[in-house]
């Protein structure tokens, strides 16, 4: 079964700042994205982004947001209930796992969100950059953080942060299997430093990384943080290219 494709707005967010938020997001549908994946509601809030989703039937998979605990916790409660999402997805920087103390830290509010999202009929997912997938010691940070996180926590492996850590995306994806649902797609050189480009025309290997996932994800969702090129059209290449090769399932 051919997962559907999302896009995660982070990814249009200068674009909105410029054109407006409906706008863009008007785009996205006529592009023919299954879903997208908010990270903020630039010039517009919650309830009518969950609003203008409906109207252009568009699924919200996830939404990335703040940890729910402490001042965020009804926020994110209520942003979530807003969008009509049931996965909460967040993370944590660089500097959060840097000791084995700090990572029983961070692994110990995942757990309290994991908790909090089931509480209200949530599941909490975590999303990496490459910082997870160095190597602390003689061991993975990502491999210490298993070892403490709670079995219900899901995983939104970025594939193209795991590949510029030196690691083999389409291994870990396979390691993680039914863990992640939630797969981020972006592609360029791998180089942290260097702009992202559209799907397909950077060196990840997008066939061999979605056939190691199989049956277990549920959505491929684009997401490019910078791009060199125009990042509508560069949006609208990646559709064209997932779709095209028979990897994501689209509208059009």
């Amino acid at each position: 079964m051919t997962a559907p494709i999302a896009l995660q707005l982070y990814s249009v967010r200068d674009v909105m700042a410029r054109e407006g938020f409906e706008k863009v997001v008007r785009q996205v549908a006529d592009m023919g994205y299954v879903g997208v994946e908010p990270a903020g509601f630039p010039g517009t809030t919650p309830q009518k982004a969950g609003q203008l989703f409906a109207q252009l039937g568009l699924e919200v998979p996830s939404a990335h947001v703040a940890l729910p605990l402490g001042e965020d916790k009804q926020p994110v409660l209520d942003t979530m209930a807003a969008i009509g999402c049931k996965r909460i997805v967040s993370g944590k920087g660089p500097d959060d796992f840097k000791t084995m103390d700090l990572i029983a830290q961070t692994c110990d509010q995942f757990n309290q969100s994991a908790a909090v999202a089931a509480e209200h009929g949530m599941q909490f997912v975590i999303h990496n950059h490459w910082w997870e997938y160095e190597k602390l010691g003689q061991r993975y940070v990502y491999e210490i953080m298993l070892e403490q996180l709670d079995p219900s926590i899901l995983f939104e492996i970025d594939t193209y942060w795991v590949q510029a850590a030196g690691r083999d995306p389409a291994q870990v994806v396979e390691q993680f299997g039914p863990r992640a649902p939630l797969l981020h797609l972006k592609d360029g050189s791998t180089v942290k430093s260097d702009p992202m480009t559209a799907i397909g025309d950077g060196v990840l290997d997008f066939p061999r990384i979605i056939e190691a996932a199989g049956d277990h994800v549920e959505w491929l969702i684009v997401e490019l943080d910078r791009c060199a090129t125009d990042m509508v059209e560069a949006v609208a290449q990646s559709y064209r290219y997932l779709v095209g090769e028979g990897l994501a399932r689209g509208k059009k």
